[in-house]
């Protein structure tokens, strides 16, 4: 099986190396479609900017899983395998720091700007809305102010008629309740000619959302749509504005507070006890303008104090801005991304498990763990390679010298050989004589 894992291993070696040089390639484009639209300035300048960049990141990426798929697979113990897997992780770490963002900004950079004109869309929406619910929260006081006028009228009507002094006539008491009948009127109709402004304004801010929500699912260039999104939002604004200075609960609330402080009770006037009686009246009078004063003034008060609306300006965002506040929107252009810069860490893994796998059949077994099978599988081929050794000794003894053989001069070896076996002249007399 090593045999095969080997074979394996050097056929995918163009392969792997073409693998990671496109996928060093790809990251290499997208960063640079990314990082383009960080950079201002000069049109040429920006382009060979981002070019020198994406190309550094290419080769970068390139050379760190080259040298990654070199050694780690061939590192044994554990210290120092631990130590590449904490590099592998560190540069995994550098490379989405680098690359991985800018290719996710490349790949959904535009639906994440079309995104943030619809969040904003829906913003400014919603105190489009709050600033008209508060501008009409004043016409719910006209009918009180209109219910408060003709019951005055209607008693400046029954008094004419004698049934509030007993007399009848249009003396000070018709007069008292004329005026306060003609005021809350003049006040209700200044509250209700303010509906036809607050119903424009808020028209005329349905327009600009139209014209919004149009850029927004437009098709043309995100940069261009972002731009004209922007002076729609400052009209939006303006109307928001005007909408919040159209409200009338001010001007009510000023006006019941003059009712009862510019209240001026007219000197009764006639013979016997009218005067009285009319000075009875005049007072009951002045008590019902308080009461129905304060009552405006508190239902003013209460609207005032509903907070204004004060809208966010729009704010543009580059791609890689966007894709960064709604990265949660886009989890599948991050995974890509992503994938691209660190889908050679897999290749890194398999090439581990199979170097591991081929060190494990090159080891020879121990031979306390092998079956007896395997032992007597180990004897049988031991003896038969020592028979096939002798077979081959054998057949050299048998063969016939040839007659270069026999008159070559001897080799090095061999003739070092039969030095040993010779033995000098004079050492043979010494040994003799001994």
């Amino acid at each position: 099986m090593s045999i095969a894992l080997r074979d394996g291993v050097s056929a995918l070696e163009v392969t792997t190396k073409v693998t990671l040089a496109v996928l060093a390639l790809a990251s290499g484009v997208y960063t640079y479609l990314g990082v383009r639209d960080l950079l201002n300035g000069d049109t040429t300048i920006v382009f060979f900017a981002a070019i020198i960049y994406s190309v550094a990141v290419s080769i970068g990426i390139y050379a760190f899983w080259t040298f990654l798929m070199r050694f780690l697979p061939h590192v044994r113990d554990s210290r120092s395998r631990g130590l590449l897997i904490a590099c592998m992780g560190l540069g995994s770490l550098m490379i989405i720091a680098m690359s991985a963002w800018l290719n996710a900004s490349a790949l959904a950079g535009a639906a994440a700007i079309q995104q943030h004109l619809g969040v904003s869309v829906q913003n400014y929406t919603r105190d489009l809305d709050r600033a008209h619910n508060n501008a009409l929260a004043a016409q719910s006081l006209l009918p009180d102010i209109q219910m408060a006028s003709t019951r005055f009228a209607r008693l400046s009507d029954a008094e004419r008629a004698g049934s509030l002094t007993g007399t009848a006539g249009s003396g000070t008491v018709v007069q008292l309740l004329t005026q306060m009948s003609n005021q809350l009127d003049n006040l209700g109709k200044e509250v209700g000619s303010s509906a036809d402004k607050v119903k424009a304004l808020y028209e005329q801010g349905g327009k600009h959302l139209e014209k919004m929500r149009e850029l927004v699912s437009d098709r043309g260039p995100i940069n261009t749509r972002s731009d004209a999104f922007g002076k729609e939002t400052m009209g939006l604004m303006g109307v928001i504005a005007k909408l919040q200075q159209t409200s009338v609960a001010p001007s009510v609330k000023r006006a019941a507070d003059g009712l009862i402080s510019g209240f001026i009770a007219p000197a009764a006037g006639g013979r016997g006890d009218l005067a009285d009686r009319q000075t009875s009246v005049v007072g009951k009078v002045e008590q019902a303008v308080g009461a129905q004063a304060k009552a405006l003034s508190d239902a003013a008060d209460k609207i005032l104090a509903v907070p204004v609306v004060e809208p966010a300006r729009f704010q543009p965002l580059s791609t890689a801005e966007a894709v960064l506040r709604y990265a949660g929107d886009f989890l599948p252009s991050w995974a890509g991304a992503i994938s691209i810069d660190l889908m050679p860490a897999v290749l890194v893994l398999i090439l581990c498990v199979v170097q591991a796998r081929i060190r494990d059949e090159n080891e020879p077994v121990a031979a306390d763990s092998m079956t007896a099978a395997q032992l007597l599988t180990a004897l049988r081929l031991a003896r038969e390679v020592e028979l096939a050794q002798y077979a081959r000794r054998q057949a050299e003894k048998d063969a016939p010298v040839a007659p270069a053989e026999v008159d070559a001069p001897l080799q090095p070896a061999a003739q070092a050989a039969a030095d040993e076996n010779v033995t000098a002249l004079s050492t043979a007399r010494a040994a003799k004589k001994e």
